[in-house]
């Protein structure tokens, strides 16, 4: 599949939604889901994108090692190496289709430093 790396405005932003919560391979969330390059067990965020005058809530995987400390709702993070990769499948017949975002990290963003 192709990625497709996403270019950003430099006056968008992203708020962190919801804290992550482990990705997993199987559907009886027995196996964490990993990078097949690192092994690090992956996460799924969902971040708010503000960009001129729309916002957009995205689910966005990121490693583990990619995830700061003292992530929590209303924090401003900065997506380093945000990637897409579009998808699709047929389940029972069913064509489902979508993009997949991914991470390399989250930088914590000083809100102070934005506003300069």
């Amino acid at each position: 599949m192709a990625r497709i790396r996403v270019g950003l405005l430099p006056t968008s932003a992203f708020m962190v939604g919801t804290l992550p919560v482990p990705k997993y391979a199987d559907q009886e969330k027995t196996q964490f889901a990993v990078d097949r390059e690192t092994g690090a067990k992956l996460y799924t965020i969902t971040l708010f994108f503000m960009e001129e005058d729309r916002a957009d809530a995205m689910k966005i995987t990121v490693p583990e090692t990619g995830l700061p400390n003292g992530l929590k709702p209303g924090l401003p993070v900065r997506p380093v190496e945000l990637f897409a990769t579009p998808w699709a499948r047929i389940f029972n017949g069913q064509l489902s289709d979508g993009i997949a975002y991914r991470v390399d990290r989250l930088d914590l963003v000083d809100p102070t430093a934005q506003a300069a």
